[in-house]
């Protein structure tokens, strides 16, 4: 294929379009300006991304760093959370057997019927606050030895806050997991039965055919809508700030309650979710690249 036709070329009606949006934008900022009557202050904003110590004599993270990183542990361990339990319920969705197919659909359907909101309620007052108290997390990571927990700390955040950010990560995941589950679903059911009934006469296992014949095409399918719902996992984060999870959004409202600066503490912390997805966008692109070589 000639390179020279990939290339991107600009019109006239493009010019046109970007100079529309710019004008839109010029004037949004300006009826800002002039209706609502704002000081804008931005100097609160670096010193809640990073602090001086004085004894450690450097920089260290403050409050709005210290939510950011929450968020990514958050999404991090939700997002592979999800993964294990959407591609397992995406395989029962799509089992021979009824029992595996029918948990499957009641666990998808019960999830993608109920708003995030009520949900994270209902799970974290009904369940999680019923039985992770009892598993004894905290004097677990509290009695390591100072190595261990320092690696434990790193991975799952303080010691005295592991059982909420466990109900955040638990929350989030068996969300986004009935999500998942419903793009593992398509992906497997767009390979051809073709292919399965030629795995069958060779001899292989259902097991075998799922593993060496169907799972390798429908991951390269489903790539660029599970991208998506990982994003979108990044974002729903911000959900867990409602049972007082010290994450991103949680922080930055107390800074804005706090400093009076709801428009710079929102503007800043948009800027820096949209940082985290958009590089994680980037990523997942060049995944998607490289696995369809």
């Amino acid at each position: 294929m000639d390179p020279a036709k990939n290339q991107l070329k600009w019109g006239p009606m493009d010019v046109v379009v970007i100079a529309l949006l710019v004008s839109f934008c010029i004037y949004v900022f300006h009826r800002v300006d002039s209706v609502l009557i704002y000081t804008w202050d931005w100097s609160v904003i670096p010193g809640y991304l990073f602090r001086w110590d004085e004894e450690a004599n450097k920089f260290l993270p403050n409050l709005l760093i210290k939510g950011l990183i929450t968020t990514l542990r958050i999404s991090f361990w939700a997002l592979v959370l999800s993964s294990i339990v959407g591609v397992l319920l995406g395989i029962a969705r799509t089992s021979e057997r009824l029992l595996p197919r029918m948990i499957g659909w009641l666990y998808v359907e019960f999830i993608r019927n109920i708003p995030p909101v009520p949900f994270l309620f209902l799970f974290y007052f009904f369940i999680s606050s019923q039985v992770i108290p009892h598993l004894g997390l905290r004097e677990n990571v509290d009695a390591l030895a100072p190595q261990s927990k320092f690696l434990v700390e790193t991975l799952f955040g303080p010691s005295n806050l592991i059982e909420n950010f466990l109900s955040g990560v638990l929350s989030l995941a068996l969300m986004s997991a009935a999500y998942i589950a419903e793009i593992v679903r398509a992906g497997i059911q767009s390979i051809p039965k073709g292919q399965i009934e030629a795995g069958r006469t060779i001899g292989l296992s259902s097991g075998q055919i799922m593993r060496y014949v169907i799972l390798p095409q429908a991951i390269q399918k489903v790539i660029p809508p599970l991208a998506g719902q990982f994003i979108t996992l990044i974002k729903d984060s911000s959900l867990v700030a409602l049972i007082s999870i010290q994450e991103l959004s949680f922080l930055a409202m107390e800074i804005a309650i706090s400093e009076q600066r709801f428009f710079e503490v929102w503007i800043s912390v948009g800027l820096m979710y949209f940082s985290v997805c958009f590089t994680c966008a980037l990523v997942f692109r060049r995944i998607e690249t490289r696995w369809n070589k």
